[in-house]
């Protein structure tokens, strides 16, 4: 079996980086207080801006939804719950695809939760001039789905809810605009769900995803809301009220295609195998094709990986995860999903600066997560580079930097916990060192230790600091030498010392030639010292 980095680097066939999934939340900047509420009633008209004024806006937008349904020739369908909405609307969307006829292919509703609606409430006044107070309640409503096929981005969605403050969501995918973009230039291409598998012009490909942008997605909001049936007028927007759009998820993918479905599988046996005992993933998890449920007879553990079983590595951060897996036993997948920018101190709002600081954090992550799993990793370190880590040393400013004792328990469970994947996508805090080290330990570890630690992992070059914060990143050098003192002690010393010192008894099995020879040099050194007359 070849290695990560081998089947990596000799087995790959086309490899794209991706915006993939990206869905977008839009909403009206001037009715997002109490006080815009009212505004806006009055702007509409309203001269008490009573909630009846709300419930009249909502019945004509509902009636223009039907109009627009009959005038397209299209039914509303009623989704039912749990019902897979992409999938009824998929059929429809193939058939306009073939058709080249860009549209709304499918009205649907659903009733769903409006996290933040307007409701509006009597609070004194008089008959003949009450007042109203506004405030922003979760509710129960219908929200119509609008399946479209679009003539640059392929299938996508526009939700929208009928109720103040008029929210709306919009799904895209980066890999079907890039579909559209390589048809219209008559570029052949063989596809995967959601990805590319052969394409004739592999660098038209990687231009294409390099260029997908804000730009583009503004464009498709802009085309389709001025298409559907929609609550603000040109009269609103002249006054003020008009949508801003905001990044809700947004998926970075790599696809690495293998040459064969062999050499995809080998990857993640490979990766696996070199990871699994290290702690690194928190989970590593075995999609089965099948449906289990507490009614399910049986007991379900998998020991072969085969056709229909698909491993999946994934890491968590905060709200937002990256993981990789095997994609329709061609490619190998590896995606970060940011379903809250915020995570990584980046704004929401859909721009051109967001969008590029999303899609650089999430290459960035990728390519870390690629790295901890063993792509371009370097050879074990030669004898000089083992004697910096271990012995004390002076570091490039001339700070004395602590040797790293290999067997001292405390050095191993920080080397064991540069090894792990969990900071691959935020990086390494104090906190996260500190709660890291008392699951190895098992005793106390302070926030004192822990800064201790970081300082000399940082002057031995296993860490490098991220500008401007208490995280850290860490560096190509330290990923090696920590995987491999990890696994020099996980795998070779701990375990040969435990087989050294088990006493044989009449049960054992044959023993291995190391254990032979271990006990011969026993032997030996006793008669010796008993020649020498040594002995106590």
């Amino acid at each position: 079996m070849g290695t990560v980095a081998s089947l990596l680097s000799e087995h790959v066939n086309l490899r794209l980086s991706c915006v993939d999934r990206l869905i977008c939340g839009g909403y009206i900047s001037g009715l997002q207080s109490e006080g815009m509420v009212v505004r806006f009633l009055l702007h509409r008209g309203y001269p008490i801006p009573s909630p009846r004024g709300l419930g009249t806006i909502h019945e004509r937008f509902v009636d223009e939804i039907n109009r627009f349904a009959h005038d397209q020739g299209l039914e509303i369908v009623r989704f039912e719950k749990k019902a897979s909405k992409e999938a009824l609307a998929r059929p429809y969307q193939d058939a306009a695809a073939r058709a080249s006829t860009p549209g709304v292919v499918l009205i649907g509703k659903a009733q769903e939760r409006l996290p933040g609606g307007w409701r509006g409430f009597r609070n004194g006044g008089t008959d003949s001039h009450p007042h109203f107070t506004y405030r922003r309640q979760a509710l129960y409503v219908d929200h119509y789905y609008f399946y479209l096929f679009d003539d640059d981005f392929g299938p996508g969605f526009i939700k929208v809810a009928p109720y103040a403050p008029y929210p709306v969501w919009s799904w895209c995918n980066g890999h079907e605009w890039v579909k559209r973009q390589l048809i219209k230039q008559g570029v052949g291409f063989d596809a995967l769900d959601n990805g590319l598998w052969r394409v004739e012009d592999p660098e038209a490909a990687k231009r294409h995803c390099a260029r997908f942008s804000a730009g583009h997605v503004r464009a498709f909001h802009d085309r389709w809301m001025n298409t559907i049936p929609g609550v603000i007028t040109e009269a609103d927007k002249r006054a003020g009220f008009h949508y801003e759009y905001s990044i809700r998820q947004m998926e970075i993918s790599e696809t690495a295609i293998f040459d064969r479905p062999q050499s995809g599988r080998a990857f993640f046996d490979a990766a696996i195998k070199d990871h699994l005992d290290l702690g690194r993933p928190e989970h590593v998890r075995l999609v089965v094709n099948r449906a289990i449920t507490s009614r399910t007879p049986g007991r379900f553990s998998t020991e072969v990986i085969t056709k229909g079983v698909d491993p999946t590595i994934q890491i968590h951060y905060k709200s937002s995860k990256v993981k990789a897996y095997f994609k329709e036993s061609r490619a190998l997948r590896v995606e970060t999903t940011i379903n809250n920018p915020r995570d990584f101190d980046v704004r929401k709002t859909l721009c051109a600066k967001n969008w590029r600081m999303l899609r650089r954090i999430g290459a960035e992550v990728n390519a870390r997560f690629l790295a901890s799993l063993g792509e371009g990793a370097p050879p074990p370190p030669d004898v000089t580079a083992l004697e910096e880590v271990v012995l004390p040393s002076i570091d490039a400013d001339g700070l004395r930097a602590p040797g790293l004792r290999f067997g001292d328990p405390r050095v191993m469970a920080l080397l064991a916990s540069l090894a792990a994947f969990t900071h691959v996508v935020g990086g390494l805090s104090n906190a996260r060192l500190c709660e890291l080290m008392r699951s190895l330990l098992d005793r106390p570890y302070t926030t004192r230790q822990a800064t201790y630690d970081l300082r000399r992992l940082r002057r031995k070059g296993f860490i490098e600091r991220v500008e401007g914060r208490q995280l850290y990143r860490i560096t190509e050098r330290g990923r090696a030498n920590a995987t491999f003192f990890t696994k020099l002690a996980a795998r070779v010393v701990v375990p040969t010392l435990s087989e050294l010192e088990a006493p044989l008894t009449p049960q054992s099995p044959v023993p291995r030639t190391l254990l032979s020879a271990w006990r011969n040099w026993e032997r030996e050194l006793d008669a010796l010292i008993a020649h020498a007359g040594l002995a106590a």
